[in-house]
């Protein structure tokens, strides 16, 4: 079963770049193509809401571990 389709108007000036930039890709329509592009975007948002720790966090957390000689 398909998935139902709703509609998003977005500015003309919009959708031409977007059909300008798919000619002589996979992509069959400016549908397809912002669709892909919004589940990409989605995606990558919910994995960077997965990460426990900043990059800082887990650095200081690694820098106590290796203080108290848990780490080398």
């Amino acid at each position: 079963m398909a998935e139902q389709m709703v509609e998003i108007k977005i500015p003309k000036s919009l959708y031409d770049k977007i059909k300008e930039r798919i000619e002589d890709t996979g992509f069959d329509s400016v549908d397809d193509y912002v669709t892909y592009v919004l589940r990409e975007v989605l995606a990558n948002l919910e994995e960077d809401e997965e990460e426990v720790f900043s990059e800082e966090e887990e650095e200081k957390v690694k820098e106590r571990l290796r203080a108290l000689g848990y780490l080398d």
